[in-house]
């Protein structure tokens, strides 16, 4: 799975996976939070954090500043600090609204879609799940599950680093605890080798009669 929104180390709102890509508005978001938080950034930087060429950022600068909404203040001969206005200010907040607004509408498409998957295990009364895989997506499925009446018997992963750490109030186990484990479905929640760990889970679930979900 795509990552869905993504924000990196230097806090850029810029979603760039394989079915969302980012917009004209996306870019000129993380260019005024950009500049919020450092108005001495130069293009080039702000290139770099935005994986923009020098003459896309220079377009929408000018843009900005035509629109006024950043205004250019001269450094010295070469250079400038790019400072946003009042209404930047302004068009920053409500840009930035809009794009919580929408990231919140697709968090709760993908909780509801994990419910609906599970759906038919909660008709058969199957209640008692163990996720696979401690990942951002199983952040969302745990959220999904707080909203429903399934219980979460175990949490798996098979990153040796992760087995004992606490995940979102859940202590991360080797998978070999399934030989103890009372569930009716393991929920494949790592998209990165699905494949893989259904067939690790496989002689698992032949042996203890357990469900394997993928998503």
């Amino acid at each position: 799975m795509p990552e869905l929104v993504a924000q990196g180390s230097k806090g850029m709102l810029i979603t760039d996976g394989l079915y969302l890509k980012p917009s004209k508005s996306s870019r000129v978001l993380a260019i005024l939070e950009a500049l919020t938080r450092d108005s001495s950034l130069s293009q080039f930087e702000l290139g770099k954090q935005l994986n923009l060429s020098g003459a896309m950022v220079n377009q929408y600068l000018k843009q900005l500043q035509e629109s006024g909404l950043v205004e250019f203040v001269p450094v010295n001969g070469k250079s400038y600090n790019y400072s946003l206005t009042e209404e930047g200010q302004q068009s920053r907040r409500e840009m930035f609204s809009d794009y919580s607004s929408e990231t919140v509408r697709l968090y709760t498409t993908i909780k509801d879609f994990v419910l609906d998957r599970l759906s038919s295990l909660e008709k058969e009364g199957k209640m008692k799940l163990a996720l696979f895989g401690a990942s951002e997506t199983c952040e969302v499925a745990l959220s999904a599950l707080r909203e429903s009446n399934f219980q979460i018997m175990a949490l798996l992963d098979n990153d040796t680093s992760k087995q004992g750490q606490i995940f979102n109030g859940h202590v991360v186990s080797a998978p070999h605890v399934l030989e103890q484990v009372d569930c009716d479905a393991v929920v494949i929640t790592s998209f990165g080798r699905q494949t893989e760990i259904y067939e690790q889970l496989k002689p698992y679930s032949e042996k203890r009669g357990f469900k394997i979900v993928r998503f």
